[in-house]
């Protein structure tokens, strides 16, 4: 029989991104174009953790954090230099950003009016999800209902002046990132969905109301468990377009449709043999591009190296390598659905979709996405924590981790590490043009901008043209976000750690007897501060070693992410035993020498500090020099062993023996 597949015409290739940035809008500039010169066919923007919480480069809480996981953009001049040379109007471009995400795209549509761009042809995403942020990476600012209306206002905005823009990406990628289950993952999303589009509803005329839905897209994760994962994206679809055309009467099935670009799953790279990761990445791509009903418009992949730092621009070649082969080498884009009528995957395809509408009713039953922000960020850390225990007693097999240990040496390691450094001269290169910048524009027409954003605001009207207007003026990004704070106020979204006594014990009676042993010895419960300074919200270790903290019987003292080094000293007064930092940003060696001098001043240097994140070895050493106790990387898994480091380091008859 002859093959005919050939006849049909082949799909057109996913567009192929770079999830990248870092150092300075030039630096990162560099970077875009020679990966747009590599192949890549879209841009995906990292922006670092000030840009993304709303803070100036020289603000006291980015110290540390510029230009380490992404660029920093300070003003309309950054976000200039950050695109020089690539023509908006030809670009896909992919911000993710979400608190200050008005902010970042009225910077993008001022660059683009600056190049002489129709704005209306503009094409992209902006990330703009804000509930996802409450739940898993903390790079909030405002409460969850004025942030609601201020993500619709960026898809009310984008609907009627660049209507080829995507004003909003439903981000599932983060929720599996913090250990959603595939249902959890899916209901989760939805439910966001659903919370925006009800905004969004008395915004447009109801005939306009379902094109404004078919612009609405998803940012997914694909984990290590291809089969599920696969028919999780075919659920999304099929769910998605139950939504809207039962809750919302779109009958339309272009405006139905499930778009989605994807991130594969970081979460299980490993530290460990990290070579591996090459082909965890390659499984996890397969589940978002074999289906072609299910297939992402975009993909980006991480690189081998992230679970080590920063990746080099090889690393990231070797990436998009991969996406390439893909697309063009094999024959995957020649045929229909290669799933279409499997009975397995039907099964499971039907499964998923039962356990996220009835996550999803429950969801509803406490009035929507932003009433069970709570609720959602308590199962979650429960989710991850079954993860982990899986992962700790074998259940799940992790190669490289909890079994086939004993490896040779990768020459993928060569002698800068296999990671990128930022160069620490980089920060303060950044506050001497932002010193600069505020220097040379006009005062005035700043303060009138301010005045007119605080203004709109405080109305209730839509953010957007003040913003453009502010960005033109030369505001700061800072400067933005302070106006959001006065008029909506902070806020501090739940851990998911209860205080409450703890019935989660099994397979813990020993170092429960342990603890209650060293709390007799010291006359009281021992107690556990677990502080995350600076900017990083990805707070899923340092929930994971709280929750096990508190199961074993320890007093935990937990606030959640964004502290500064002051406030976790001033916290550690109240009679902590162990001072625990998490940092995965990359600061940890200025934000770590801070609080270990502050802890020195206020009289507590005798109080062990120990520190885990992706820390280098090298960094590891001078964190030790510095005086911390014990230093933790991703390749410490096994909780219980941090558990009775912890017992043993604040024990009395230890300290005495030694």
């Amino acid at each position: 029989m002859t093959d005919t597949s050939t006849d049909r015409p082949k799909d057109k290739p996913w567009l192929i991104r770079t999830y990248a940035g870092h150092s300075t809008a030039k630096a990162s500039n560099e970077l875009y174009r020679a990966n747009l010169s590599r192949g890549q066919t879209g841009l995906s923007v990292a922006f670092d953790l000030p840009t993304q919480t709303g803070y100036d480069s020289d603000h006291v809480l980015a110290r540390g954090e510029v230009g380490k996981v992404g660029v920093p953009v300070s003003h309309l001049g950054d976000m200039a230099a950050l695109f020089d040379q690539i023509p908006l109007d030809q670009m896909n471009t992919s911000m993710t950003i979400n608190a200050t995400a008005p902010w970042l795209l009225a910077l993008y549509i001022a660059v683009a009016e600056q190049q002489g761009a129709d704005v209306s042809k503009l094409q992209g995403t902006v990330q703009n999800d804000l509930i996802k942020e409450y739940l898993s990476r903390g790079t909030y600012i405002c409460p969850p209902k004025p942030s609601l209306k201020m993500i619709g206002d960026v898809a009310e905005y984008c609907y009627r002046h660049v209507p080829k823009w995507n004003p909003m990406n439903v981000c599932s990628y983060h929720l599996q990132e913090a250990g959603a289950t595939p249902e959890q993952e899916l209901s989760f999303a939805l439910a966001t969905a659903v919370a925006v589009l009800d905004e969004l509803k008395t915004r447009v005329p109801a005939a306009d109301f379902p094109a404004l839905c078919g612009r609405i897209s998803f940012f997914v994760n694909a984990g290590i468990r291809f089969v599920t994962e696969m028919c999780k994206m075919r659920a999304f679809v099929d769910l998605w377009d139950e939504i809207l055309r039962e809750r919302y009467g779109v009958e339309n099935p272009k405006f139905r449709r499930f778009r989605y670009g994807v991130q594969v799953n970081s979460l299980g790279l490993t530290e460990q043999q990290p070579e591996n990761n090459v082909y965890r990445i390659l499984i996890e791509m397969l589940a978002v591009t074999l289906s072609k009903d299910a297939r992402a418009r975009a993909v980006q992949l991480p690189a081998w190296n992230e679970a080590l730092g920063l990746p080099r621009p090889w690393d990231q070649q070797w990436s998009m390598r991969m996406q390439q082969i893909m697309a063009y080498e094999t024959d995957l884009l020649e045929y229909d659905d290669l799933f279409e009528g499997n009975p397995a995957v039907e099964r499971k395809v039907e499964a998923l979709k039962e356990g996220a509408r009835a996550e999803l009713a429950n969801i509803d039953s406490m009035g929507g996405a932003i009433g069970a922000i709570d609720y959602m960020k308590s199962r979650l850390v429960e989710s991850n924590a079954e993860r982990v225990n899986r992962i700790e007693r074998n259940e799940t097999v992790v190669v490289g981790v909890n079994r086939w240990t004993q490896t040779e040496p990768s020459p993928l390691m060569d002698e800068d590490g296999g990671i990128m450094v930022v160069d620490p001269a980089v920060e303060q290169e950044q506050i001497d043009r932002l010193t600069e910048w505020r220097a040379e524009r006009d005062a005035g027409a700043v303060e009138k901008a301010l005045a007119d954003l605080r203004s709109a605001a405080r109305e209730g009207r839509n953010i957007m043209e003040p913003s453009i207007a502010a960005a033109k003026a030369g505001v700061t990004t800072g400067e933005w976000a302070q106006q959001m704070r006065a008029v909506h106020g902070e806020y501090r979204g739940p851990t998911g750690v209860s205080r409450s006594v703890s019935n989660r014990i099994e397979g813990l009676d020993d170092l429960r007897a342990a603890v209650d042993a060293v709390s007799d010895r010291l006359g009281k419960r021992l107690r556990f501060l677990v502080g995350k300074p600076g900017l990083d919200g990805h707070s899923n270790g340092a929930e994971q070693i709280a929750f096990r903290a508190r199961d074993c019987g320890m007093e935990i003292d937990y606030e959640g992410i964004r502290l500064t080094p002051e406030q976790i000293v001033e916290a550690a007064q109240d009679g902590a035993h162990v001072v625990g930092l998490s940092i995965l940003s990359g600061s940890h060696i200025p934000l770590v020498e801070d609080l270990i001098a502050r802890m020195r001043d206020a009289g507590l240097g005798h109080i062990p500090v120990i520190v885990g994140g992706i820390i280098p070895s090298d960094d590891a050493r001078r964190l030790l020099e510095m005086g911390v106790t014990r230093v933790y990387t991703p390749k410490d898994f096994e909780l219980n062993t941090i558990m009775q480091d912890i017992v043993t380091l604040v024990d009395p008859e230890t300290v005495a023996a030694e």
